[in-house]
C-alpha cells in the first residue's frame, strides 16, 4: 500500500492478523520496555515535528508564513510530546511499585468530590503556563486512596490484554488520532488499528515514522480509506472495541446503521454493531459571558478570546464555541459585541478546507435572516437576536464551520448565572465543553455560588477565563463528554482519552486561566506572567512560539526558555 492509496479488505485482514499476533507480544512486554517505547515515540515525534507541520500546512492550505501555522505546532506534535512524557512518568511510577498519583496534589471539590491537579505539575509548567491550572474532578464517592489504588488502568495488569481496538481518526486536529491510539494501548491495554480520516491522508507517512517502534512490534497498524474501509474494519470479527472521534451522526451510522433502518434500530436501542464503542463527539459548546465592569482593554481581549474559541482551526473543532450566552441587561453588552465583530474581521483569513464547510455556512445564512457575514472574505457568520424561548437550530446543530450565535438571557449576578447554567445544560446539544468568562471581581462577588455553578454544569471540560482547548492540551487532564450518555443518546460521546495519570472514574476537567494577559494582569493584581496566549487567532508570533514550545516539549531545557519567552511576549 502506498502512502495515499486506500486499504483493501485484504490489507485490513492482513493488518488485523499481524495485530492478533502482536497482542501476545504486547502481553509479554514488561512495563520498563513499554515505557521505553513511549520514550522512543516521543523522540521520533520531536524528530519529525517539522515534517508533521509541513503536512498539516498542505492539508489545510495554510500560508507557510502565516501565524496560523502556530496552531499546527500546538495542536499537532506538541500534545503528542507532552502525552507520551506524562504516560511514561505514570509507567515509571507503576514500575517502582507506586501509584501514578503518589506525588499528585489533591484538592476538594463541591459535592464531596476530590480533584487531582493536572496542571501545573512541574516548574516548567509554572513558568510556561503561569496562571493556568487544570484539575480533574473524580466522580462522587471516589476518595484519595481509591484514586491512588486504581490509577494506572490497563497497566496495573499488563499481561491482561484486551484484543484489537479499531480507531477511526478525526479529520480536523492532527494529534487526535495518535493520542487516541496511545490511549487504546496504554489505558485499555489493547493493540490498535488506526484508519485515518480521508482529509488527513497526507499525515500517514509521518505517523508511520513516529509509531515505528510500535508498528515493528505489531502493536499498531495505520491505513487510509473511506467509509467502506472503516465499515469493514469496525465490523471485523478480530476487532473487539471501536473508538471514534467525529460527529454524533457518524457515531449513529456505525452503531445502528444508515438510513431508515438505522433510525428504527436507534429508536428501539438495538445496535447493529455487536461490540463496545467509545467516542469523542462534538456539540454546541456554549460560552457564558458574565456581566461585569470591564475596561476597554478587557472588552477587546475577551472578544479576541471568544473569536479564538470559534475560529481556531477555521471553526473545525468539536470544542469550538457556537453559542455565546450574554446578559440582556449588561450595560456593556453592545460594546462587547462591537469588539467581537471587530475580532472576527481582524482574524487572519484561511481556506475552508474541511468538506462541506461552505454548505454549512450557507445553511446558517439561509436559516437566520439577521445573520452577518464578517471577515476579509465574508467567510464568517455571526447571528445575534436568537430567541432563548425557541428550540433554535443553532443550539441543536453542530455547524462545524465559522458560525457563531448570540443568545441574550435575563438577569444579572446570581440570577443570570443560574439562567445561563440551566440554558447551557438543557438547550445546547452536547456535553464536551463549556467556557465561562468572568471578571475576578464578579467571581468574588458570587462567592461559593460560582463553584457550585461549575459543579452544576454537565460538561466534560469546563474552562474559567480560558478556552476548553487548554484542557485538550493538558496531558494529564481527561478529555471527553460528561459521563452517563448512552448509545442511542450519545450527545458528545462515551468515555475519555488523554488522561496521563490513567485515572479511573473521572467526571470532568476544570481549567482556569487569567482574565487579563500580563503585564496588564499584574497591574490589576492578578498574579500571572502569561502574555496573550499563543493559541489566540490574533497572536502575531503564534507560529514562532508554537514551534519553540514544541521544541521545548521534545527536550525540556532551561536554555530554550529565554527564546520561548521572547517570542511569546511579542504576540
Amino acid at each position: 500500500m502506498t502512502a495515499t492509496s486506500p486499504a483493501s479488505n485484504a490489507v485490513v485482514d492482513a493488518a488485523l492478523a499481524d495485530l492478533a499476533g502482536g497482542e501476545a507480544r504486547w502481553a509479554a512486554t514488561p512495563l520498563r520496555r513499554r515505557r521505553e517505547l513511549l520514550d522512543e515515540v516521543h523522540a521520533l515525534t520531536a524528530k519529525h515535528a517539522h515534517e508533521w507541520v509541513e503536512a498539516a500546512i498542505a492539508i489545510k492550505g495554510l500560508d507557510p508564513s502565516s501565524p496560523l501555522v502556530g496552531e499546527e505546532w500546538m495542536s499537532g506534535p506538541y500534545p503528542v510530546l507532552t502525552n507520551t512524557a506524562s504516560l511514561a512518568e505514570s509507567l515509571r511510577a507503576i514500575e517502582a511499585g507506586k501509584s501514578p498519583l503518589h506525588d499528585a496534589t489533591f484538592h476538594s471539590a463541591p459535592g464531596g468530590r476530590i480533584a487531582v491537579q493536572a496542571l501545573p505539575k512541574s516548574v516548567f509548567d509554572m513558568l510556561l503556563l503561569n496562571g493556568f491550572r487544570a484539575d480533574v474532578w473524580l466522580q462522587p464517592g471516589i476518595d484519595r486512596e481509591t484514586a491512588k489504588r486504581t490509577a494506572g488502568l490497563g497497566q496495573l495488569h499488563p499481561e491482561q490484554t484486551h484484543g484489537i481496538g479499531a480507531v477511526l481518526g478525526a479529520g480536523n486536529i492532527l494529534s487526535i488520532a495518535p493520542l487516541d491510539v496511545l490511549y487504546e494501548i496504554y489505558a485499555h491495554n489493547r493493540v490498535a488499528a488506526l484508519k485515518l480520516n480521508p482529509v488527513t491522508d497526507q499525515i500517514l507517512p509521518v505517523l508511520q515514522k513516529i509509531f515505528a517502534p510500535l508498528i515493528d512490534l505489531d502493536v499498531v497498524r495505520i491505513f487510509t480509506g473511506g467509509a467502506d474501509v472503516g465499515g469493514y474494519l469496525v465490523n471485523h470479527d478480530l476487532v473487539k472495541h471501536v473508538h471514534i472521534t467525529g460527529s454524533a451522526a457518524s457515531h449513529d451510522a456505525i452503531v445502528f446503521g444508515a438510513g431508515a433502518a438505522g433510525k428504527k434500530r436507534k429508536a428501539a436501542n438495538k445496535p447493529a454493531l455487536g461490540k463496545p464503542i467509545s467516542s469523542e463527539l462534538g456539540g454546541v459548546s456554549p460560552t457564558i459571558v458574565f456581566p461585569g465592569n470591564w475596561s476597554s482593554a478587557d472588552l477587546r481581549f475577551q472578544a479576541e478570546h471568544v473569536a479564538t474559541q470559534r475560529l481556531h482551526n477555521g471553526g473545525y473543532n468539536c470544542i469550538a464555541a457556537q453559542a455565546i450566552l450574554l446578559s440582556e441587561s449588561w450595560p456593556q453588552k453592545d460594546e462587547f459585541l462591537a469588539e467581537l465583530r471587530s475580532a472576527f474581521e481582524r482574524a487572519p483569513s484561511r481556506p475552508a478546507y474541511y468538506p462541506g464547510s461552505d454548505e454549512r455556512v450557507q445553511l446558517a445564512l439561509d436559516t437566520f435572516p439577521q445573520a452577518e457575514r464578517l471577515g476579509r472574505n465574508s467567510e464568517r457568520v455571526l447571528v445575534t437576536g436568537l430567541d432563548p424561548e425557541q428550540d433554535d437550530p443553532l443550539l441543536r446543530t453542530e455547524y462545524f464551520a465559522p458560525v457563531l450565535g448570540v443568545v441574550e438571557l435575563p438577569g444579572a449576578g446570581k440570577e443570570f448565572m443560574s439562567q445561563a447554567v440551566e440554558f447551557a445544560n438543557d438547550q445546547c446539544v452536547g456535553t464536551l465543553g463549556v467556557n465561562l468568562i468572568a471578571h475576578p471581581n464578579t467571581i468574588k462577588s458570587l462567592g461559593p455560588a460560582f463553584e457550585e455553578a461549575i459543579a452544576d454544569l454537565r460538561y466534560g471540560t469546563i474552562a474559567v477565563n480560558t478556552w476548553t482547548g487548554v484542557g485538550y492540551l493538558s496531558s494529564r487532564a481527561t478529555w471527553g463528554a460528561f459521563p452517563g450518555h448512552t448509545l442511542n443518546d450519545v450527545q458528545s460521546g462515551i468515555g475519555v482519552v488523554h488522561n496521563g495519570y490513567l485515572l479511573e472514574k473521572p467526571e470532568r476537567t476544570v481549567v482556569r486561566g487569567p482574565f487579563r494577559p500580563s503585564p496588564r494582569a499584574l497591574w490589576a493584581g492578578e498574579l500571572t506572567l502569561s502574555p496573550k496566549p499563543p493559541w489566540f487567532v490574533t497572536n502575531r508570533t503564534a507560529a514562532t512560539t508554537g514551534e519553540r514550545l514544541t521544541k521545548f516539549a521534545g527536550n525540556p531545557n532551561w536554555l530554550l526558555i529565554p527564546g520561548l519567552f521572547a517570542s511569546a511576549l511579542r504576540g
